[in-house]
């Protein structure tokens, strides 16, 4: 039993994985120089036949003086980033205020400001529009004016729904009640006209007719001269 015991420690001994720090030299001296430039490299000889380039320029070349450089590059970008991100909170900030600001249907200002009085001229453009019919107007000529009011009312809801600020908003509103305005006024002008034009066949239509009395008037005077020429003879003849 002892044996069996000591035969097994003797195997885990074996297969165990033992831990040295005895390096090799050269190769120390190898790995020191790459990484902080210190220590020399040897076998002298060996670099010197067959890498005596690199054993020029190995000490200038280490990698503790690029880790020195992207360390001081690293700490300017850590500055340069806090000043992108407070720049970029503020921008941010900005375009909030702007995307509110575009977006009409949460609050439109300029509507708030000029709608009402785009919608009561748009009642009374609609109101002369009903009137074309009773002043003259045809069937066509109403639904031509139609089209042009839901073609204002249409601009109208377009703005309302359109990604823009308030002051550009403002500017489509305006422009919108002016052609309105413009268009109602030309309206107006052509209803005018068929009020007229309807107002005149009507006077026509009911002008005294004088009739023509030349033929009896022709027919009494010569009755009465007949009668005074035999008034005339009668008289004549008696004497």
């Amino acid at each position: 039993m002892i044996t069996l015991g000591l035969a097994t420690i003797f195997m885990l001994n074996c297969q165990a994985q033992q831990v040295t720090y005895a390096h090799d030299a050269s190769k120390m001296n190898q790995i020191t120089v790459m990484e902080i430039g210190a220590g020399t490299l040897t076998p002298e000889l060996y670099y010197w036949m067959f890498h005596n380039n690199y054993k020029k320029s190995a000490a200038q070349k280490n990698k503790l003086g690029y880790r020195t450089a992207a360390g001081i590059s690293a700490y300017k970008q850590v500055d340069m980033s806090k000043q992108m991100d407070s720049a970029m909170v503020k921008r941010g900030e900005i375009e909030l205020l702007n995307i509110a600001d575009r977006k009409g249907g949460a609050l439109d200002v300029a509507w708030m400001a000029e709608g009402s009085k785009i919608t009561d001229k748009l009642e009374t453009f609609h109101r002369n529009i009903e009137r074309i019919m009773v002043t003259g107007g045809s069937r066509d000529c109403k639904e031509r004016w139609t089209y042009i009011y839901n073609m204002c009312k249409s601009a109208v809801k377009a703005t309302q729904d359109a990604y823009m600020p308030n002051a550009k908003r403002k500017k489509e509103y305006l422009q919108i009640y002016a052609d309105i305005c413009r268009q109602n006024e030309t309206l107006v002008k052509y209803i005018a006209q068929l009020s007229r034009a309807k107002t005149t066949s009507q006077l026509l239509a009911a002008t005294y007719q004088r009739p023509n009395r030349t033929a009896a008037i022709v027919a009494t005077s010569l009755n009465r001269w007949r009668e005074a020429g035999w008034a005339t003879a009668g008289k004549t003849q008696n004497e």
